[in-house]
């Protein structure tokens, strides 16, 4: 046998989407009478389909090598680009970088044409991996040139999608997610090579995810769902996809329900898309944090951290949890440290109620306002909700719970609209402490009776037991009530401190949020309010 009859068979099941097919008709093919340069390029893309990625990638580079060698040097600069997609994916952008500079080299003398195109949309892809807007913008008006001179729609599409991104990281996001809707056509129509398609398809829905746009991401997500099902089998992009749903279920509130495909889906994509892996292990710990599994959400952010993804915020958050509320502070201010404001949104919003949380009212004040900028600049839904959460929270510390009730019930209108449970939880529970703060206990009770539903239905357990042990005078926070205690019981602020392992700094925040929300100046008022509010003293040690 000549391997003619499976060369014949694995072109045509790679022509139309069976990956395992081409597989193995390319692969045998190969051990027979071996393969010419574009046939490996075939039997490369075959390879990382199905999921052997360590193989699609010698295969690819080594059709790279003949290319070079027959001196075709657009075919090879092409088998170089598709590395660099290859590598991107992997979170190795070091190697990226170095397939992306060989594919320049070898296309340096050679007249523009449509893998110019290619070239520069890799270029872009790098930039905005880096947060280098101005290499974006760059590479977009590179593309798009190219485009034009061309007529190529694939290019075409890869110029629309750069200009898009570009658009979103300044703000402009109705421009930006037109020109993406727009750059979807020639995809859907099939004019680009499916592995440059699913990289648009991926981009697009981080994006979406960025900026807190779920209705998008979930429209997205569905039509990469509806691409996908052209090919033959399990894909790479079917897990991707996978990975997408699930956090869009978790969301709306089916964390526990996942958990176990969350972490599968995390295992296989490992070494075939590992910043998407990355992203289901740290949901991985989202899930398990917020059921109060502390050791498996650990281990979860350390799968996370190894493929190269901070897990933040959900690690400082399971820090303060654990009663660590100064480490996880100071972790989650170094995340935030040099982040653009696009990608700081994630972190300032739970960063406020972790301010809050350790009296930091000052800080949680500041980092309110810079959420409400980003809010403002780019103005999505998700954006708009975590501001007004944010602010809310804030208004109930400042003791101004008539503006609260305001701010809270816009962001219980917005996060039910977005489906995300827990968040509308949280703002129920806010709203109790405001309502009561306005003199309507009954509308109070109701609103943590509602919090505390939610809670349930999600499986949230630590704050069902917070919640459980019954309404918090006052508005007052756990820890405050705690401070609160330690003082009616004649501790000085370095005993609470030592008791309760904060600094003294700390106390006198908490101490000074008190007495504001009580409406006390002094020590002796405090602990009068705490026996008559039912606040117990602290037992001695």
């Amino acid at each position: 046998m000549d391997g003619t009859d499976d060369l014949a068979a694995g072109r045509a099941a790679y022509a139309r989407g069976d990956w395992q097919v081409a597989y193995g008709a390319l692969s045998r093919a190969r051990e027979v009478a071996g393969l010419e340069a574009r046939d490996l390029a075939r039997l490369g893309g075959a390879a990382w389909w199905v999921g052997s990625a360590q193989e699609s990638l010698e295969i690819t580079e080594l059709a790279f090598r003949l290319l070079e060698d027959e001196g075709d040097a657009d075919g090879a600069a092409r088998r170089a680009l598709d590395l660099t997609v290859l590598w991107g994916g992997r979170g190795d952008l070091v190697v990226a970088s170095g397939w992306l500079n060989r594919a320049r080299r070898l296309l340096a003398d050679l007249p523009e044409s449509a893998t110019h195109g290619y070239l520069f949309y890799g270029t872009g892809a790098l930039a905005l991996a880096r947060g280098d807007h101005e290499g974006l913008q760059q590479a977009a008006d590179g593309t798009a040139r190219v485009a034009r001179r061309t007529g190529d729609l694939a290019v075409t599409s890869l110029a629309l999608v750069l200009a898009g991104l570009s658009d979103l990281q300044r703000g402009r996001v109705a421009t930006g997610f037109g020109q993406l809707d727009e750059a979807m056509l020639p995809v859907l129509a099939g004019r680009l090579a499916p592995e440059w398609a699913g990289e648009v398809y991926c981009t697009v829905i981080h994006a979406c995810h960025q900026l807190a746009d779920l209705d998008r991401m979930r429209a997205w997500t569905q039509a990469t769902e509806q691409w996908c099902e052209q090919f033959q089998g399990e894909g790479i992009y079917s897990g991707i996809c996978r990975v997408h749903r699930l956090q869009l279920l978790c969301t709306q509130g089916g964390g526990a329900a996942v958990e176990e495909q969350v972490e599968r889906s995390g295992v296989e994509l490992e070494g075939r898309s590992n910043w998407v892996a990355a992203e289901a292990f740290y949901q991985l710990g989202e899930i398990r944090r917020l059921r109060g599994d502390h050791d498996g959400a650990r281990a979860a952010y350390d799968r996370a951290r190894g493929l190269g993804t901070e897990p933040q915020p959900g690690e400082s958050l399971l820090l303060l949890a654990a009663g660590d509320g100064g480490a996880g502070w100071s972790r989650l201010s170094l995340a935030l440290a040099g982040r653009d404001p696009l990608s700081s949104a994630a972190l300032l919003a739970p960063g406020v109620r972790m301010a809050l949380e350790l009296g930091l009212v000052d800080e949680a004040e500041a980092w309110c306002a810079r959420l409400e900028e980003t809010a403002a600049l780019f103005d999505t839904p998700g954006l708009r909700a975590w501001a007004a959460h944010a602010r809310g929270a804030v208004q109930v510390a400042r003791a101004h719970p008539a503006d609260a009730v305001r701010t809270l019930e816009a962001a219980a209108r917005k996060y039910r609209g977005l489906q995300c449970r827990y968040e509308t939880a949280q703002v129920y529970e806010l709203l109790a402490h405001a309502h009561r703060a306005t003199g309507e206990p009954g509308v109070a009770d109701a609103d943590r009776a509602t919090a505390l539903a939610i809670y349930r239905e999600l499986g949230a357990l630590p704050d069902v037991r917070r919640l459980d042990r019954g309404a918090l005078p006052g508005g007052l926070t756990d820890r405050e009530c705690e401070v609160l205690s330690s003082v009616a019981s004649g501790l000085t602020n370095r005993q609470v401190a030592g008791e309760l392992f904060i600094s003294e700094k700390t106390v006198s925040r908490h101490l000074a949020n008190i007495f504001t929300k009580i409406g006390v100046s002094s020590r002796t008022a405090a602990a009068a309010w705490a026996h008559e509010n039912g606040v117990p003293r602290r037992p001695a040690t």
